[in-house]
């Protein structure tokens, strides 16, 4: 028998984790090696362990999935990297793309998709979620033929970082213990975060944070 596919898990609720595990555990290729409640617990967990895949939810505390896989991808070039989430949302899947993911399976299907797709991202094969080729090919031509490209990022990354932990609640001295930066650093990043976003205060942060998906509501 081959060795099988070790598998980190990330996912902030207990019972959802569970579940996963069940359905991956449940095959003989797959097995979950590590466990992970938020986006920068995978990120420690994928370092001081094994893994050849990492199967992260998108809302996470204190570091989302997306946030976890850019941060993996440039840790550990070699690692596969699968987004596992509830949100049909193409702007997140092509988010995804760019930070290092080959697959995005939605939670509502997973006892049908995940599977496959955690394989396929071990063979470098992407996955997509039957139903969305269709859906994504036709916007991304849409947006070729109006001269767009690709959506651009409003913020940067450390920006999109910072925004989540303010948003979360963290004061600028706990955001720079979590990110290794002084708290003047996150301060300048926090100014630079209102101009851009035309916004005044922590409260209109933490809207825009909800909507971007970093932080649930």
């Amino acid at each position: 028998m081959p060795t099988p596919i070790r598998v980190l898990l990330a996912d902030d609720h207990t019972l959802v984790r569970r579940g996963v595990r069940l359905i991956l555990d449940g095959e003989p290729d797959l097995t979950v090696v590590a466990e992970a409640g938020d986006g920068a617990e995978a990120v420690a967990k994928a370092r001081e362990t094994a893994v050849d895949l990492a199967v992260l939810d998108v809302a996470m505390p204190r570091m989302t999935g997306l946030q976890a896989a850019r941060e993996l991808s440039r840790r550990l070039p070699g690692l596969h990297i699968l987004i596992l989430t509830m949100y049909d949302n193409e702007e997140y899947f092509f988010e995804a793309l760019r930070a290092g993911a080959s697959g995005y399976v939605l939670k509502s299907v997973a006892d049908r998709d995940l599977v496959e797709a955690c394989r396929a991202a071990v063979r470098d094969e992407p996955f997509i979620y039957p139903g969305a080729e269709r859906a994504l090919v036709r916007s991304y031509l849409e947006r070729l033929h109006r001269g767009d490209g690709l959506p651009e990022r409003a913020i940067t990354e450390r920006e999109e970082e910072i925004l989540k932990l303010v948003a979360e609640g963290h004061t600028s001295k706990e955001i720079g213990e979590l990110l290794f930066i002084s708290a003047k650093t996150v301060e300048r990043h926090r100014a630079n975060l209102l101009q851009k976003l035309g916004m005044r205060d922590r409260l209109e942060l933490t809207r825009y944070a909800i909507r971007a998906g970093l932080i649930e509501a």
